[in-house]
């Protein structure tokens, strides 16, 4: 599994960033999910908390699933070569508001963090 980490962190970070994504600001509330387990297994909710926290601190990526949708967005951290700030880490299965620059390529929305309420 941490070979499948350490590719869809790659994967993400090299579309997500590559040339020609279009950039906007916006601000998401939803629930914070570990993308492995929310999308293989259907696991989310306050039971799942723990776990979540786990799988973010060892790079799965993070989706913010929009309340009232199912629409997901890959969260990235502000700045290249760094890490979800623990403001994510820590809320992991809670509902936030995230604010940050939103981009779109390959079918996959992705939003940066610029903060999280």
């Amino acid at each position: 599994m941490n070979k499948f980490a350490i590719a869809g962190i790659g994967l993400v970070l090299s579309v997500g960033l590559s040339s020609g994504a279009y950039a906007a600001d916006k601000s998401v509330t939803g629930t914070l999910e570990d993308s492995f387990c929310y999308v293989t297994a259907g696991a989310h909710g306050p039971g799942h908390k723990q776990c979540a926290m786990g799988c973010a601190k060892k790079g799965i990526p993070v989706a913010l699933v929009e309340k009232g949708t199912d629409k997901m967005y890959v969260l990235l951290p502000e700045k290249n070569a760094s890490s979800l700030p623990d403001s994510v880490i820590n809320k992991m299965e809670d509902e936030v508001t995230v604010t940050g620059d939103e981009y779109s390529k390959g079918g996959i929305t992705y939003l940066t963090v610029k903060s999280v309420k």
